[in-house]
Protein backbone atom coordinates (compact mmCIF):
# COMPACT_ATOMS: atom_id res chain seq x y z
CA UNK A 1 0.00 0.00 0.00
CA UNK A 2 2.60 2.43 0.79
CA UNK A 3 4.57 1.62 -2.43
CA UNK A 4 1.20 2.30 -4.37
CA UNK A 5 0.85 5.78 -2.54
CA UNK A 6 4.66 6.99 -3.04
CA UNK A 7 4.05 6.17 -6.68
CA UNK A 8 0.48 7.82 -6.86
CA UNK A 9 2.44 11.16 -4.92
CA UNK A 10 5.73 10.78 -7.46
CA UNK A 11 3.11 10.62 -10.84
CA UNK A 12 1.24 14.04 -9.49
CA UNK A 13 4.46 16.01 -8.62
CA UNK A 14 5.14 15.15 -12.13
CA UNK A 15 1.87 15.97 -13.99
CA UNK A 16 0.70 19.09 -12.12
CA UNK A 17 3.80 21.25 -13.29
CA UNK A 18 2.99 20.09 -16.85
CA UNK A 19 -0.70 21.20 -16.57
CA UNK A 20 0.49 24.16 -15.13
CA UNK A 21 2.70 25.07 -17.91
CA UNK A 22 -0.33 24.45 -20.28
CA UNK A 23 -2.81 26.61 -18.56
CA UNK A 24 0.17 29.24 -18.73
CA UNK A 25 0.93 28.82 -22.54
CA UNK A 26 -2.45 27.11 -23.81
CA UNK A 27 -2.16 25.71 -27.23
CA UNK A 28 -5.38 26.42 -29.43
CA UNK A 29 -7.22 24.03 -31.65
CA UNK A 30 -8.79 25.61 -34.49
CA UNK A 31 -10.39 24.57 -38.25
CA UNK A 32 -12.56 25.60 -40.86
CA UNK A 33 -14.55 22.70 -42.91
CA UNK A 34 -16.01 24.48 -46.26
CA UNK A 35 -17.56 22.79 -49.00
CA UNK A 36 -19.49 23.92 -51.92
CA UNK A 37 -21.82 21.74 -54.65
CA UNK A 38 -21.21 23.14 -57.88
CA UNK A 39 -22.73 22.71 -61.07
CA UNK A 40 -20.37 24.18 -63.88
CA UNK A 41 -19.58 24.36 -67.64
CA UNK A 42 -17.34 26.33 -70.07
CA UNK A 43 -18.77 27.06 -73.57
CA UNK A 44 -17.20 28.17 -76.65
CA UNK A 45 -14.14 27.00 -78.78
CA UNK A 46 -13.66 24.26 -80.54
CA UNK A 47 -14.10 21.20 -77.09
CA UNK A 48 -16.73 23.46 -74.84
CA UNK A 49 -16.65 21.59 -71.45
CA UNK A 50 -19.68 19.70 -71.17
CA UNK A 51 -22.02 20.60 -67.58
CA UNK A 52 -20.85 18.55 -64.35
CA UNK A 53 -21.75 18.22 -60.71
CA UNK A 54 -19.53 18.36 -57.84
CA UNK A 55 -19.02 18.65 -54.54
CA UNK A 56 -15.61 20.50 -54.29
CA UNK A 57 -13.52 21.85 -50.99
CA UNK A 58 -12.90 25.57 -50.36
CA UNK A 59 -9.77 25.16 -48.05
CA UNK A 60 -10.99 23.32 -45.10
CA UNK A 61 -8.02 23.04 -42.91
CA UNK A 62 -7.12 22.24 -39.02
CA UNK A 63 -4.51 23.70 -37.43
CA UNK A 64 -3.00 24.55 -33.61
CA UNK A 65 -1.19 27.06 -32.94
CA UNK A 66 0.25 28.38 -29.68
CA UNK A 67 3.11 30.37 -27.30
CA UNK A 68 5.13 30.64 -24.96
CA UNK A 69 6.33 33.16 -22.47
CA UNK A 70 10.00 33.31 -22.67
CA UNK A 71 10.02 36.65 -20.11
CA UNK A 72 10.66 40.36 -20.39
CA UNK A 73 7.92 40.54 -22.76
CA UNK A 74 9.37 38.10 -25.31
CA UNK A 75 6.84 35.38 -26.91
CA UNK A 76 7.80 32.07 -28.32
CA UNK A 77 4.90 31.48 -31.26
CA UNK A 78 4.51 28.31 -33.92
CA UNK A 79 1.52 26.77 -35.79
CA UNK A 80 0.65 24.01 -37.62
CA UNK A 81 -2.31 23.97 -40.12
CA UNK A 82 -2.79 21.10 -42.44
CA UNK A 83 -5.36 21.11 -45.43
CA UNK A 84 -7.99 18.60 -45.69
CA UNK A 85 -11.07 18.17 -48.22
CA UNK A 86 -14.09 16.83 -46.76
CA UNK A 87 -14.81 14.99 -50.08
CA UNK A 88 -11.91 13.17 -50.44
CA UNK A 89 -8.60 12.32 -48.71
CA UNK A 90 -5.66 13.70 -51.23
CA UNK A 91 -4.27 15.79 -49.06
CA UNK A 92 -0.97 16.86 -47.84
CA UNK A 93 0.09 17.40 -44.23
CA UNK A 94 1.04 20.21 -43.10
CA UNK A 95 0.81 22.22 -46.53
CA UNK A 96 -0.48 25.61 -45.39
CA UNK A 97 0.25 28.13 -42.87
CA UNK A 98 2.89 26.45 -40.38
CA UNK A 99 6.13 28.36 -38.56
CA UNK A 100 7.69 28.93 -35.93
CA UNK A 101 9.04 32.20 -34.50
CA UNK A 102 9.45 35.25 -31.68
CA UNK A 103 7.16 37.95 -31.05
CA UNK A 104 7.36 41.14 -29.17
CA UNK A 105 6.72 44.94 -28.69
CA UNK A 106 8.41 44.87 -31.84
CA UNK A 107 6.59 42.63 -33.75
CA UNK A 108 7.05 39.40 -34.95
CA UNK A 109 9.56 37.33 -37.00
CA UNK A 110 8.04 33.69 -38.22
CA UNK A 111 10.13 31.05 -40.38
CA UNK A 112 8.15 28.34 -42.12
CA UNK A 113 5.41 28.06 -44.61
CA UNK A 114 3.22 30.99 -45.15
CA UNK A 115 0.78 33.29 -47.28
CA UNK A 116 3.13 36.33 -48.75
CA UNK A 117 1.99 40.35 -47.76
CA UNK A 118 0.55 40.51 -50.91
CA UNK A 119 -1.95 37.32 -50.73
CA UNK A 120 -2.63 38.17 -46.91
CA UNK A 121 -3.52 41.95 -47.65
CA UNK A 122 -5.44 41.88 -51.00
CA UNK A 123 -6.81 38.24 -50.35
CA UNK A 124 -9.21 40.65 -47.53
CA UNK A 125 -10.49 42.88 -50.40
CA UNK A 126 -12.30 39.69 -52.24
CA UNK A 127 -15.90 39.35 -50.71
CA UNK A 128 -15.52 35.34 -50.96
CA UNK A 129 -12.83 35.11 -49.37
CA UNK A 130 -10.23 33.82 -52.00
CA UNK A 131 -12.17 30.71 -52.24
CA UNK A 132 -15.42 29.45 -54.74
CA UNK A 133 -15.12 29.80 -58.39
CA UNK A 134 -16.42 33.33 -57.41
CA UNK A 135 -13.07 34.22 -55.77
CA UNK A 136 -10.41 37.11 -56.92
CA UNK A 137 -7.85 34.49 -58.54
CA UNK A 138 -9.76 33.60 -61.35
CA UNK A 139 -9.06 36.74 -63.07
CA UNK A 140 -6.85 38.82 -60.79
CA UNK A 141 -3.64 38.18 -59.16
CA UNK A 142 -2.01 36.84 -62.29
CA UNK A 143 -4.34 34.30 -61.72
CA UNK A 144 -2.52 32.78 -58.56
CA UNK A 145 0.55 33.21 -59.67
CA UNK A 146 0.74 36.21 -56.66
CA UNK A 147 -1.51 34.74 -54.52
CA UNK A 148 1.42 32.25 -53.12
CA UNK A 149 1.72 30.29 -49.81
CA UNK A 150 5.82 30.21 -49.82
CA UNK A 151 7.97 27.67 -48.44
CA UNK A 152 11.25 28.29 -46.60
CA UNK A 153 9.99 31.61 -46.04
CA UNK A 154 11.03 34.10 -43.76
CA UNK A 155 8.54 36.98 -42.10
CA UNK A 156 8.76 40.36 -40.04
CA UNK A 157 5.29 41.63 -39.16
CA UNK A 158 4.93 44.78 -37.22
CA UNK A 159 2.70 46.10 -34.91
CA UNK A 160 0.23 48.76 -35.60
CA UNK A 161 1.39 52.02 -35.51
CA UNK A 162 -1.91 54.36 -35.47
CA UNK A 163 -3.52 51.71 -37.76
CA UNK A 164 -0.78 51.27 -40.09
CA UNK A 165 1.20 47.41 -40.47
CA UNK A 166 4.09 46.56 -42.40
CA UNK A 167 4.58 43.13 -43.44
CA UNK A 168 8.13 41.70 -45.22
CA UNK A 169 9.30 38.89 -46.63
CA UNK A 170 11.67 36.59 -48.16
CA UNK A 171 12.13 33.38 -49.29
CA UNK A 172 15.37 31.37 -49.08
CA UNK A 173 17.43 30.49 -52.19
CA UNK A 174 17.58 26.77 -51.32
CA UNK A 175 16.91 25.59 -55.45
CA UNK A 176 19.74 27.62 -56.23
CA UNK A 177 21.88 26.34 -59.25
CA UNK A 178 24.67 27.58 -61.09
CA UNK A 179 22.72 29.45 -63.64
CA UNK A 180 19.80 30.28 -61.68
CA UNK A 181 19.04 31.76 -58.09
CA UNK A 182 14.91 31.77 -57.54
CA UNK A 183 13.91 33.72 -54.92
CA UNK A 184 10.59 35.77 -53.60
CA UNK A 185 10.46 38.76 -52.17
CA UNK A 186 8.10 41.25 -51.03
CA UNK A 187 6.15 43.47 -48.60
CA UNK A 188 2.40 45.05 -47.78
CA UNK A 189 1.51 48.25 -45.52
CA UNK A 190 -2.22 48.40 -44.73
CA UNK A 191 -4.11 51.27 -42.80
CA UNK A 192 -6.75 50.24 -41.14
CA UNK A 193 -9.35 52.53 -39.24
CA UNK A 194 -12.72 52.03 -37.90
CA UNK A 195 -14.47 51.30 -41.41
CA UNK A 196 -11.76 52.50 -43.26
CA UNK A 197 -9.15 49.39 -44.86
CA UNK A 198 -6.53 50.39 -47.41
CA UNK A 199 -3.12 48.43 -48.56
CA UNK A 200 -0.31 48.53 -50.58
CA UNK A 201 1.78 45.03 -51.40
CA UNK A 202 4.70 44.37 -53.98
CA UNK A 203 6.00 41.37 -54.60
CA UNK A 204 9.28 40.01 -56.98
CA UNK A 205 10.02 36.31 -58.03
CA UNK A 206 13.72 35.97 -59.38
CA UNK A 207 14.50 33.02 -61.80
CA UNK A 208 10.57 32.11 -61.80
CA UNK A 209 11.45 29.72 -64.57
CA UNK A 210 13.30 28.49 -67.68
CA UNK A 211 11.72 31.27 -69.86
CA UNK A 212 11.44 34.15 -66.94
CA UNK A 213 14.40 35.71 -65.02
CA UNK A 214 12.26 38.00 -62.78
CA UNK A 215 8.24 39.06 -62.36
CA UNK A 216 7.16 41.68 -60.01
CA UNK A 217 3.76 42.60 -58.92
CA UNK A 218 1.70 45.55 -57.50
CA UNK A 219 -1.04 45.56 -56.01
CA UNK A 220 -3.39 48.41 -54.70
CA UNK A 221 -7.10 48.37 -52.99
CA UNK A 222 -9.33 48.61 -50.02
CA UNK A 223 -12.64 48.65 -48.94
CA UNK A 224 -14.97 51.11 -47.11
CA UNK A 225 -18.16 50.20 -44.95
CA UNK A 226 -21.25 52.95 -45.32
CA UNK A 227 -24.03 51.56 -42.62
CA UNK A 228 -25.19 48.35 -44.06
CA UNK A 229 -23.36 48.61 -46.81
CA UNK A 230 -19.24 47.81 -47.75
CA UNK A 231 -17.86 48.72 -51.04
CA UNK A 232 -14.43 47.39 -51.88
CA UNK A 233 -11.97 47.86 -54.73
CA UNK A 234 -8.32 46.23 -56.51
CA UNK A 235 -6.03 47.03 -58.84
CA UNK A 236 -2.75 44.66 -59.87
CA UNK A 237 -0.14 45.37 -62.47
CA UNK A 238 2.66 42.42 -63.56
CA UNK A 239 5.61 42.89 -65.44
CA UNK A 240 7.72 39.60 -66.66
CA UNK A 241 9.72 41.00 -69.16
CA UNK A 242 10.77 39.23 -72.66
CA UNK A 243 8.97 41.84 -74.45
CA UNK A 244 5.28 41.05 -72.39
CA UNK A 245 3.16 44.08 -72.24
CA UNK A 246 2.00 44.87 -68.72
CA UNK A 247 -0.57 42.70 -67.21
CA UNK A 248 -3.55 44.93 -65.71
CA UNK A 249 -6.18 43.47 -63.45
CA UNK A 250 -8.98 45.34 -61.79
CA UNK A 251 -11.89 44.47 -59.32
CA UNK A 252 -15.02 45.76 -57.38
CA UNK A 253 -17.65 45.05 -55.35
CA UNK A 254 -20.63 45.48 -52.88
CA UNK A 255 -22.07 43.74 -50.20
CA UNK A 256 -25.12 44.63 -48.49
CA UNK A 257 -26.24 43.22 -45.41
CA UNK A 258 -29.74 42.95 -44.55
CA UNK A 259 -30.12 41.34 -41.09
CA UNK A 260 -28.20 38.18 -41.56
CA UNK A 261 -28.16 38.65 -45.11
CA UNK A 262 -25.25 39.19 -47.35
CA UNK A 263 -26.29 40.40 -50.94
CA UNK A 264 -22.77 40.12 -52.72
CA UNK A 265 -21.64 41.65 -56.48
CA UNK A 266 -18.16 41.40 -58.02
CA UNK A 267 -16.33 42.34 -60.74
CA UNK A 268 -13.05 41.59 -62.56
CA UNK A 269 -11.25 42.62 -65.22
CA UNK A 270 -7.98 41.33 -66.44
CA UNK A 271 -6.04 42.68 -69.63
CA UNK A 272 -2.93 42.58 -71.65
CA UNK A 273 0.21 40.63 -70.75
CA UNK A 274 1.44 38.80 -73.88
CA UNK A 275 4.21 39.27 -76.60
CA UNK A 276 2.17 39.72 -79.84
CA UNK A 277 0.21 43.26 -79.39
CA UNK A 278 -2.20 41.69 -81.84
CA UNK A 279 -2.98 38.99 -79.25
CA UNK A 280 -3.52 40.39 -75.99
CA UNK A 281 -5.87 38.27 -73.62
CA UNK A 282 -8.80 40.61 -72.39
CA UNK A 283 -11.43 38.48 -69.54
CA UNK A 284 -13.89 39.63 -67.54
CA UNK A 285 -15.71 38.11 -64.63
CA UNK A 286 -19.16 38.79 -62.86
CA UNK A 287 -20.94 36.92 -59.94
CA UNK A 288 -23.91 37.50 -57.87
CA UNK A 289 -23.71 35.53 -54.29
CA UNK A 290 -25.90 35.42 -51.12
CA UNK A 291 -24.60 34.62 -47.49
CA UNK A 292 -27.37 34.13 -45.16
CA UNK A 293 -25.16 34.12 -41.56
CA UNK A 294 -26.57 31.60 -39.34
CA UNK A 295 -23.98 32.19 -36.28
CA UNK A 296 -20.80 34.13 -36.96
CA UNK A 297 -19.03 30.63 -37.37
CA UNK A 298 -21.40 29.13 -39.69
CA UNK A 299 -23.09 30.85 -43.13
CA UNK A 300 -24.72 29.64 -45.98
CA UNK A 301 -23.56 31.09 -49.31
CA UNK A 302 -25.23 30.19 -53.13
CA UNK A 303 -23.60 31.88 -56.18
CA UNK A 304 -23.43 32.51 -59.43
CA UNK A 305 -20.20 33.33 -61.75
CA UNK A 306 -19.57 33.85 -65.31
CA UNK A 307 -16.41 34.42 -67.27
CA UNK A 308 -15.90 35.43 -70.29
CA UNK A 309 -12.66 35.47 -72.40
CA UNK A 310 -11.33 36.47 -75.44
CA UNK A 311 -9.72 34.53 -77.85
CA UNK A 312 -6.22 34.62 -76.35
CA UNK A 313 -7.26 34.94 -72.48
CA UNK A 314 -8.11 31.70 -70.45
CA UNK A 315 -9.57 33.44 -67.12
CA UNK A 316 -11.10 30.52 -64.72
CA UNK A 317 -12.83 29.95 -61.63
CA UNK A 318 -11.37 31.45 -58.45
CA UNK A 319 -10.77 27.51 -57.16
CA UNK A 320 -11.18 24.18 -58.65
CA UNK A 321 -10.84 25.71 -61.75
CA UNK A 322 -11.54 23.81 -65.40
CA UNK A 323 -9.64 22.63 -67.13
CA UNK A 324 -10.55 25.01 -70.36
CA UNK A 325 -9.01 26.35 -73.43
CA UNK A 326 -7.88 29.60 -74.43
CA UNK A 327 -11.33 31.43 -75.38
CA UNK A 328 -13.40 29.40 -73.52
CA UNK A 329 -15.81 30.68 -70.99
CA UNK A 330 -16.84 29.58 -67.72
CA UNK A 331 -19.81 29.56 -66.04
CA UNK A 332 -21.44 27.86 -63.01
CA UNK A 333 -23.90 27.97 -60.08
CA UNK A 334 -22.41 26.77 -56.30
CA UNK A 335 -24.38 26.52 -52.95
CA UNK A 336 -22.54 25.62 -49.92
CA UNK A 337 -21.96 25.52 -45.82
CA UNK A 338 -18.47 26.76 -44.25
CA UNK A 339 -18.22 26.53 -40.60
CA UNK A 340 -14.95 26.98 -38.17
CA UNK A 341 -14.24 26.42 -35.02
Amino acid sequence: MNKKLIALAVASACVAPAAMAQTANPVTLYGRIYAMFESVEAKGGATPVTRRERVADQSSYLGVRGKEDLGGGLNAIFQLETGFKPDQNDTTFAARNSGVGLEGAWGSIIMGRWDTPMKTTMGAIDVYGDNTIGGYTGVTMDQTNFDRRDQNVVQYWSPSFAGIAIRLMGTANEARTATTNPRDYGGSITYTRGPLYLAYSYEEHKDPSATVTKEDGNALGGTFKIGPVKLGAMYNEFKKGGGRSKEKAYMGNIVWSIGKNDIMYQYMKSTDGATNPNAEPDCKSNSIGWQYNFTKRTFFLAQYVKVDNNDFASCNFGSNRLTAAAGQDPQGVAVGIRHVF
